[in-house]
């Protein structure tokens, strides 16, 4: 079955069709060329001839021109748009017109670069004939981590154009740049391809390792041009200059065609109307990707975490078995498989052999896969670019193609199912960095006094340094020689301790204990080890289950078992914020706001056991690691005395909201000693996972049937007396508590809100929603008022806060609107989380509350 009836097929499947809110066929687009640009040489034009190509598109063009005027260039255009060669025709030519020109070709993933490295062995093959005769080839050497010891030096002197990634730049070039003289002191190009993806902390980095790279050129007296290429983003020449801290030309009019594509947004049907929910969106996706490959379309599935991969993955082996398919046809393709297992993956795409990959964002960049037929989205990915970079992996070119958006049942996701137009008419996100992070630029000081010394009257890139390096020196990390320079302290390079990609280089090895000895299965940081490896976790790997048996924490590994498991596992974190200080308030009004330096103290305590298909809970462990501790920044939102007591006031006329409370609970005068007489029956001890109280911190007191339920009103009745019985009231711990209420949708109004707030703000920030965390107070220790509080989860923060403080009067009106626009009765995850019965009216209420909350802020015209 063609791609198109596949297309035709599953559109007219009832279950199917019944679901779809948008069908958008995306047309045709011709393609706009233009002739061989003046200067172009004459091996290259027969080359591109002997490919069929008798003229280039526009805008490589555009590029090729650009470059030749010295200028350093930004190329962003569409998927397969020919971007490789729009930066490879320049650097070609350069070659042929002097044989000493070197490049330095990085690309954010090795894969990547091994794909460029077919591609320029083709040119070298179709240019042999016209390099000089000393010249033996195009010297195209890749140097990357799988680069053996042994062939290094070779490559060091035969290499001309160099193809690598910024984490062997970092840690296998610079430090060790004095065997690389040759080369540095002639680049001429450095291609930056997919921009895009430097964004966030890895392009914080970036930024700091091209600042060194340009110093070490500079030294030996080169001074190289950039090109640079990238998907499609809101600001491609502001991040590009950021990383650059130079000019840069923007050539972004795709002159490539593209065929017809066809765009549905699926929500799953409704299994409960009243509240909203509807059937999981990983078994929908599940489903329409089996439809898919029955019809032999080859399907690609894009997921957002690791634990829905390797569910999907098992769920789809699964039904091909059932089927009458070779399961393994279907793939895994995530951060944490080991290279080798990637490459086969990958060539079983453009071979065809595998017909079926689930993978994360992993696969979302230009590896080469060949053309799929269609992508199931398994989620939004959080950003428009990502969304079209992840559908633009289908029908290209000559051959139409199906992307599939399954929402899920989150705020965010249901919001686009409401303004699908939002996806097709809003330009995609901003990329932001923040190179001037205070923890990443030390540490790249550090790199860099290795390399070359610093001295304190320079800057590095466009930042003053010399307070930072007497900091550095006073920590002892720098040494200050007599003539002021500030040189590395120790012999080890820093660099090798310094990761690109999170705020440490720290990792936990999984591996597999067997009859050989231990077997490396896989890899995950550090401050992410008490989530996914804690002992008793389930870890998933390519469809197969292991049990963590135990973490080593000093030394780094999680020894796992394989096992045959119906249930996977989910931990808990208990989360504090302390605010350090303001940098900026607004307290005029009664809903006040402010950002600020914070530190948040993060602890893994307890999991759950959750049974595969079903999702039901079967159980609870505890999790005995120490807490994880950072600064970073963050925006708070609080509400005033004064301005609760009218919202209070006001509840007295909405007999509806009587029981709503948007202050701490008050649940009557019986409620101390019985709570101080649950913990005493319990011994203090967290009834779901057995876990002691800590220092500092008393466990909570939850009540069984929710308090709200008894209808108790201050003055008025008693019935506090039967809510807070002994027997209905149960100890736990604080993640407990906190999963508990999730599980079972008990939550105040503030809850309710600050869940809509936390889901809508990537729209704003244009960021991903595990990029910021949340914690709600009802009396916070800073504020002793009702407050919620978002901060940035990368240490020192990468400006997310700062955004967002900016904006949260209009994301409170999007809330808002959210709320009330949502069909649920009575709250569901669409609005304002899951909520179970007798828990109150939470929907009315944390509508009622986002309201008055933009109107107190609407006064002064915000």
């Amino acid at each position: 079955m063609s791609v198109a009836e596949a297309i035709e097929t599953l559109r007219g499947e009832p279950r199917f069709a019944r679901n779809i809110v948008v069908w958008q066929r995306l047309p045709e687009r011709p393609a706009r060329y233009a002739a061989f640009p003046e200067g172009l040489a004459a091996p290259l034009i027969e080359a591109l001839h002997d490919r069929g190509l008798a003229s280039l598109y526009s805008h490589q063009v555009q590029a090729f021109e650009a470059t030749r005027r010295g200028e350093n260039v930004a190329i962003v255009t569409g998927t397969a748009s020919g971007k490789t060669l729009a930066y490879n025709l320049p650097v070609l030519q350069s070659l042929l017109d002097d044989d000493t020109t070197r490049a330095l070709y990085l690309f954010p993933t090795k894969a990547l670069g091994q794909d460029q490295a077919h591609e320029l062995g083709r040119w070298a093959q179709a240019l042999r004939g016209a390099l000089p005769a000393e010249v033996s080839d195009l010297g195209v050497r890749l140097y990357d981590g799988d680069t053996p010891q042994a062939e290094r030096a070779r490559v060091r002197g035969e290499v001309r154009l160099l193809l690598s990634n910024p984490d062997m730049l970092h840690t296998g070039i610079l430090p060790h740049h004095t065997r690389w003289a040759d080369y540095l002191s002639t680049l001429r190009y450095v291609i930056l391809d997919e921009l895009h993806t430097y964004s966030g902390v890895f392009g914080s980095h970036m930024a700091n390792v091209l600042r060194r790279l340009r110093r070490i050129c500079a030294f030996y007296g080169a001074q190289p041009q950039f090109l640079c290429a990238s998907a499609t983003i809101a600001n491609p020449r502001e991040l590009a200059e950021t990383l650059l801290e130079s000019p840069v030309t923007l050539i972004d009019e795709d002159g490539s065609p593209r065929a017809a594509r066809h765009f549905a947004v699926y929500n799953p049907p409704l299994v409960d109307e009243a509240l909203g929910l509807r059937r999981s969106y990983v078994l929908e996706s599940q489903a329409i990707a089996a439809m898919l490959l029955r019809s032999q379309v080859q399907t690609v599935l894009f997921a957002r975490t690791r634990r829905t991969v390797e569910l999907l993955l098992g769920y789809l082996r699964e039904q091909a078995q059932a089927d009458g398919l070779d399961p393994h046809l279907v793939r895994g393709y995530r951060a944490g498989y080991l290279p080798e297992e990637r490459r086969r993956i990958e060539a079983g795409l453009r071979s065809g052999e595998v017909r079926g990959v689930v993978a994360t964002n992993a696969l979302e960049l230009g590896v080469d896969i060949g053309t799929l037929g269609a992508a199931v989205l398994v989620g939004y990915p959080g950003r428009i670019a990502s969304l079209w970079q992840q559908a633009g992996r289908v029908g290209r070119r000559e051959e139409q193609g199906l992307a599939v958006l399954v929402a899920s049942p989150s705020p965010l996701d249901q919001f686009l199912t409401l303004n699908p137009r939002y996806l097709f008419d809003r330009s995609p996100e901003q990329a932001r960095i923040n190179p001037n992070n205070l923890a990443i630029l030390a540490n790249h000081l550090r790199c860099a006094a290795f390399e070359l010394p610093l001295r304190a009257d320079e800057s590095f890139g466009t930042v003053p340094i010399a307070e930072l390096l007497e900091a550095l020196h006073a920590e002892g990390d720098l040494l200050r020689s007599a003539e002021g320079e500030y040189q590395a302290s120790g012999e080890a390079y820093p660099a090798a301790e310094v990761g690109l990609r999170s705020s440490t280089n720290d990792r936990v090895l999984i591996q597999e204990s067997g009859k050989r000895g231990p077997r490396l299965i896989g890899e995950v940081d550090r401050a992410a080890a008490p989530v996914w490896v804690h002992q008793g976790a389930v870890y998933m790997h390519e469809g197969r289950t292991y049990v963590v048996e135990r973490l080593d924490w000093e030394q780094g590994v999680a020894e796992v078992r394989q096992a045959n498991l119906d249930y996977y596992t989910e931990a808990s974190e208990s989360v504090q914020v302390e605010v350090l200080g303001v940098e900026d308030a607004d307290e005029a009004r009664g809903v006040r706001r402010a950002f600020g330096p914070l530190k948040v103290t993060a602890q893994a305590v307890a999991y759950r056991k959750v049974r595969r298909h079903t999702h039901e809970t079967l159980g609870f462990g505890e999790i005995d690691l120490p807490p994880r501790e950072f600064r970073t920044t963050g925006c708070w939102i609080w509400l005033a005395p004064p301005f609760v007591e009218r919202l209070q006031a006001d509840l007295a006329g909405r007999p509806d909201l009587l029981r709503a409370s948007f202050g701490p609970n008050d649940y009557g005068p019986s409620w101390e000693p019985q709570r101080q007489a649950a913990l005493e029956r319990d011994g203090h001890r967290c009834t779901q996972c057995g876990a002691s109280e800590r220092p500092g911190r008393a466990h909570d007191v939850h009540h069984r049937t929710p308090f709200r339920a008894f209808g108790y009103l201050p003055g008025q009745n008693e019935n506090h007396a039967q809510a807070n019985a002994l027997e209905n009231l149960v100890t736990l711990c604080q993640a407990c508590h906190h999963r508990l209420e999730a599980q079972h949708g008990t939550r105040t109004a503030l809850g309710g809100l600050a869940y809509a707030l936390h889901s809508l703000a990537p729209l704003f920030l244009m960021c991903d929603s595990r990029d910021l965390g949340m914690v709600v107070e009802m009396r916070a220790k800073e504020t002793r008022g009702p407050m919620i509080t978002f901060y940035d989860e990368v240490p020192e923060g990468i400006g997310l806060a700062d955004a967002l403080y900016a904006v949260i009067p209009e994301l409170l009106a999007n809330a808002a609107d959210l709320i009330g626009g949502c069909g649920c009765s009575e709250g569901c995850p669409a609005c304002v989380g899951p909520v179970a019965p007798a828990s109150g009216p939470v929907k009315a209420t944390a509508l009622f509350l986002a309201q008055a909350m933009v109107r107190e802020l609407g006064a002064s015209g915000r």
